[in-house]
C-alpha cells in the first residue's frame, strides 16, 4: 500500500481560509455538499468552534457516513443527527447529541457540559471526562436507548432529569501509556430528578451526592450483560483493557419515582 493511500477514501475539508477559521455556516454547507456528491468518508481539518457540525444528518446503517474531525468542534455537535458516525480527534464544546436520534459519536478527549440534552437514541462516548448536566433530559422509546459512556468523571448534576436511557461514568484517567482510577468518578446532585433510565457509576457513590429522587439499586447479573457490549465498544474505541475496568464493582442508580418533585407542588390550585 502506498503511504498515502489510506487516506485516497476520505474527502478532506478544511476549516480553515488564508489562515483565518471559516464560519459555521460556510463550513456545514461545504460538508452538506460532499455528501450531496455522495462522499461518504469527510475528514475535517483544523476545526476551531465551528458549530453545528453533523447537524440534522441522516442516513442508513447501510449506507454510513462517516466524519472524522481534527480539531474542536463547537457547541451542538450532532444535532438532530440520524445516522452518521462522528469521531473527534480532540475535544469537545457544550451539548454534544443535542437531541440525537441515532449513530455515534466517539470523542478522544473531554466534552463540556450538557452533552446528550434530550437525547433519543444512538451513542456517545467520551475518552476523558464530562462537563455539567451530562444526559440531561435523556429519553427512551421501546427499543430506542440512547447511550452515553464517560471515561472519567463527570460534574455535578450528572443525569439530571433524565427520563431513559443508559449513563456511565467509568473513573479511568489516562496518563501516557497507562491507566489508573481516579477517586470519584461523579459529584453531588447526581441523578437530580431522574423519572427514567439507568444510571451506572463505577466505584464508590457517597448517599450524600445522590440528588433529589435518585437511589441506589441493586446490580443484578442481568445489569452487567447489559453493560458487558458498551463497555466492549467503548475499550475498542480507546484501546482499553476490559478486564482493568471489570476488576471495580459499579454502583446503580435509578428513580425512586416517577414524580420526584410532587411533593414540591400544590395538592389543589390555588
Amino acid at each position: 500500500m502506498l503511504e498515502n493511500e489510506a487516506v485516497l477514501d476520505w474527502n478532506i475539508i478544511p476549516a480553515k481560509q488564508n489562515d483565518m477559521p471559516i464560519s459555521y455556516k460556510e463550513f456545514n454547507a461545504s460538508i452538506r455538499n460532499s455528501i450531496k456528491n455522495n462522499q461518504k468518508r469527510i475528514k475535517l481539518m483544523d476545526v476551531l468552534g465551528q458549530r453545528f457540525i453533523g447537524a440534522g444528518l441522516e442516513c442508513s446503517g447501510t449506507d454510513p457516513i462517516e466524519i472524522e474531525i481534527n480539531g474542536i468542534p463547537g457547541n451542538d455537535l450532532g444535532i438532530f443527527m440520524d445516522g452518521p458516525i462522528i469521531t473527534v480527534k480532540g475535544n469537545a464544546e457544550d451539548q454534544v447529541g443535542n437531541t440525537m436520534n441515532s449513530g455515534t459519536i466517539i470523542i478522544h478527549g473531554d466534552c463540556r457540559d450538557v452533552a446528550g440534552l434530550s437525547m433519543r437514541g444512538g451513542k456517545i462516548f467520551v475518552k476523558g471526562n464530562g462537563g455539567y448536566r451530562i444526559g440531561i433530559h435523556m429519553k427512551e422509546y421501546q427499543n430506542q436507548i440512547p447511550i452515553i459512556v464517560i471515561g472519567g468523571a463527570g460534574k455535578e448534576f450528572f443525569g439530571e432529569y433524565m427520563a431513559g436511557g443508559i449513563l456511565m461514568a467509568l473513573g479511568l484517567k489516562f496518563e501516557n501509556s497507562h491507566i489508573v482510577n481516579i477517586e470519584k468518578a461523579i459529584s453531588p446532585n447526581l441523578g437530580s430528578g431522574i423519572h427514567g433510565g439507568r444510571i451506572y457509576i463505577r466505584g464508590d457513590v457517597p448517599d450524600a451526592y445522590l440528588g433529589v429522587g435518585a437511589m441506589k439499586t441493586q446490580f443484578s447479573e442481568e445489569d452487567m450483560r447489559l453493560l458487558l457490549p458498551i463497555i466492549s465498544e467503548f475499550c475498542n474505541y480507546f484501546n482499553v483493557d476490559e478486564e482493568f475496568i471489570l476488576e471495580k464493582a459499579f454502583v446503580k442508580i435509578t428513580p425512586g419515582s416517577h414524580r420526584p418533585f410532587a411533593a414540591y407542588y400544590t395538592a389543589k390550585p390555588i
